[in-house]
């Protein structure tokens, strides 16, 4: 059965409550957009993370009318620890002990009182040798055709090891979303595990993640170190609260993200 989720209606009256943001008229001059919002107001939005549901496959997946967020990179980038740092919960995204063994595509709903009004997509990671070629290839589909059709997707946060840099995956990952990303669809690197660079590293690992993000955005970011959680946060949260623009998608076959030759492991 199709589901639908429609986020809580704002109220008309003020409140001393009402989270901090600043505001800006959208190009009709009527629907104020949020452009900002205090981090601790980000947070507490996120902290809300709750399992929505796992899908094996795309028909699988809820049809939803909320803006979805998916994070993707390669095994052992650090997404499942970014996922649970950003939410304050330890075991919302499950961290296999080994890297690739997550098979499926995982929602999580955000929002207070039960209420729906954005979704966290964990996507399986990818790269990672050990894994079997025929299902390594089976998701390397399903991940490039749900990337190209989700409709509700708003935005993708792409996880690197800036130790690694992004890899010939991460591209070929990037060339599957660059029309969306054209298009409209929201963008952010994410150079994770930062915290093991020197500051001249870190730099230039985020100067050269800036010209590769294709129009998008590129942060560094560290769970050990809480590096980059406020400024995260809160673009997660700008990206949700905007009013969605549904680029157009089209059905296009996703044989540009298979047969790569495996790569070796990444770093811990």
């Amino acid at each position: 059965m199709t589901q639908h989720y429609t986020p809580a209606p704002a109220s008309n009256s003020p409140s001393q409550d009402a989270p901090a943001t600043k505001t800006e008229h959208a190009s009709d001059g009527k629907n104020p957009v949020p452009t900002t919002v205090e981090p601790k107001i980000a947070h507490g939005w996120l902290h809300t993370a709750r399992f929505l549901t796992t899908a094996p496959q795309l028909e699988h997946l809820p049809a939803l009318d909320t803006p979805e967020i998916a994070f993707v990179g390669r095994s052992n980038a650090g997404k499942s620890t970014c996922i649970n740092t950003l939410t304050q919960q330890k075991r919302l995204a499950f961290a296999s002990k080994t890297p690739g063994r997550t098979q499926s595509i995982n929602l999580f709903s955000l929002g207070k009182q039960g209420v729906t009004d954005a979704v966290l997509a964990d996507l399986p990671g990818y790269g990672y040798a050990a894994v079997p070629r025929e299902a390594k290839l089976r998701w390397q589909r399903v991940m490039g055709n749900y990337l190209m059709t989700r409709e509700n997707l708003t935005g993708v946060v792409l996880l690197i090891d800036p130790r690694l840099g992004m890899t010939e995956l991460d591209e070929i990952l990037l060339d599957v979303i660059r029309p969306r990303v054209q298009a409209g669809l929201k963008f952010l690197v994410l150079l994770t595990k930062s915290d093991k660079l020197s500051r001249s590293e870190a730099a230039k690992a985020l100067s050269i993640a800036r010209l590769q993000s294709g129009g998008g955005e590129a942060m560094l970011f560290s769970a050990l170190k809480k590096q980059g959680l406020d400024e995260v946060a809160q673009l997660l949260w700008k990206w949700s609260h905007e009013p969605i623009k549904k680029a157009k998608v089209e059905q296009t076959d996703a044989d540009t993200y298979l047969d790569q030759e495996p790569e070796p492991e990444s770093l811990d």
